[in-house]
């Protein structure tokens, strides 16, 4: 063989072992990405749902009063709080636990993705039906209307709530997937900005909430329980922002007393907004330290604040906070991948 032959052949074979490194390296990242990450496009329910076609049989709610806890000092918001989206918008997850490892309550398979439930009906679904030839819609379809989704419940009707509830939770029931829902109704919601409105009082809200545990049925399901509700608490007085976590409270126990495989999760801002210390000491007023409403905090809710930075930032809100030790986080990585703003957000 030809000294030129002979290098043109281990040119080839050296070619080939790079596209196989390549390609298990691009293997082995998807498999990270589906374990680490939950991707998927929220959707918001409206009167187009057909809520008679829920099939599970929902577990009543007990009555539970609030505990007004002592107030505590006005916290001041040092940034704007993170914005709600008019329309439904993509909200993938992480889920950690206070050592970082993946909160398990039973074994899984590891594709978390796999687990949870997309709805049928969301925004980005119905531009994908309606643009079937556009170029996009291939890339749009695949890494954002084919992930499992969040469905933002924020109709303050009691009745409404508890049928919107039981059709999702039915529909993954029936698929044996995980559904996450955002109960996102707290009265005075976003302190009148961009996303107001909400339950007209407290008491309001309790029925709401009630009505809310009525739809969830037996089976397993993510709750993420009224963004923005703790981190931007100061915009309240120090008397109304106790009734306000008191409230949360008293939602959390109703939530898992209604379905004890009910997961529930509390507002923990996002790293730049609130120190973890301080952020903790309201997240332990507003129950997110008991087992009993609690099992743990989210944080960046429609944000964009990098998600090492939010792991680290949620563990010390988790540190700080105490609790049980099975205590988790959960980080919505949907619009981070260029970081925050420069201005800051």
């Amino acid at each position: 063989m030809s000294g030129l032959r002979a290098q043109r052949l281990a040119a080839r074979r050296a070619a080939r072992r790079g596209r196989a490194r390549r390609a298990a390296m691009v293997a082995v990242a998807s498999a990270v990405v589906a374990v680490a990450t939950v991707t998927g496009a929220i959707s918001a329910l409206d009167g187009r749902h057909d809520a008679d076609a829920a099939k599970s049989v929902a577990t009543g709610s007990p009555h539970l009063d609030r505990q007004t806890a002592a107030p505590s000092p006005s916290a001041t918001v040092t940034k704007s709080p993170s914005p709600k989206p008019a329309s439904p918008s993509p909200s993938p997850s992480t889920s950690l636990s206070r050592s970082g490892a993946a909160v398990e309550r039973e074994p899984r398979p590891s594709t978390v993705s796999a687990l949870l439930y997309r709805h049928p009906d969301s925004h980005v679904l119905d531009w994908v039906r309606a643009h079937p030839s556009d170029p996009r819609t291939p890339l749009i379809a695949s890494r954002i209307a084919d992930r499992p989704a969040a469905v933002w419940l924020t109709d303050p009707s009691p009745s409404a709530v508890a049928s919107q509830v039981r059709a999702v939770t039915s529909g993954a029931a029936a698929q044996r997937r995980v559904p996450v829902l955002v109960a996102y109704a707290i009265p005075d919601r976003d302190c009148g900005g961009a996303s107001e409105g909400g339950a007209p009082d407290l008491d309001a809200y309790d029925r709401w909430i009630d009505a809310f545990a009525s739809g969830l049925g037996s089976g397993e399901v993510v709750v993420v329980l009224e963004p923005d509700s703790v981190a931007q608490a100061g915009c309240l007085s120090a008397g109304r922002r106790a009734e306000r976590f008191a409230s949360l409270a008293r939602a959390g126990r109703v939530l898992k007393a209604a379905d004890p495989r009910a997961r529930v999760y509390y507002d923990a801002g996002h790293s730049g907004w609130h120190p973890a210390g301080e952020q903790a000491a309201l997240l332990r007023q507003a129950g997110a330290a008991s087992a009993a409403s609690s099992d743990g905090i989210f944080s960046n809710v429609s944000n964009f604040r990098t998600t090492s930075d939010e792991i680290t930032y949620d563990r010390r809100v988790l540190d700080a906070l105490g609790g049980p030790a099975g205590l988790g986080a959960v980080i919505d990585t949907s619009r981070n991948g260029n970081g925050a703003p420069a201005g800051g957000a």
